[in-house]
């Protein structure tokens, strides 16, 4: 089998292009990756603060801690976006 390598312009042609709105129904295959993003960033969110406690170094610390807030927001941000579409779908 031949080794074939893509050049830049080649990979980037390849590439889907960016949803500009989110659909408007959320498949049973997106519902269960939105459900993973939420528990992966609910446990990097429990770990930051877990390691954050257990850091001597204050500088470390608050680098844990920010890596945790950044978790939390993420797992805000999905949680909205469910609660959203949620109530979109009452109304409709």
């Amino acid at each position: 089998m031949q080794n074939q390598q893509m050049n830049p312009q080649q990979m980037q042609n390849q590439q889907q292009p960016m949803m500009q709105q989110p659909p408007h129904v959320i498949t049973t295959k997106d519902l269960s990756y939105i459900n993973d993003m939420l528990a992966w960033n609910l446990l990097a969110m429990k770990k930051a603060h877990f390691f954050a406690q257990q850091c001597q170094d204050q500088s470390i610390k608050m680098e844990i801690e920010k890596c945790g807030q950044m978790h939390q927001r993420h797992y805000e941000m999905l949680l909205a976006h469910l609660q959203e579409k949620q109530q979109n779908n009452k109304i409709m």
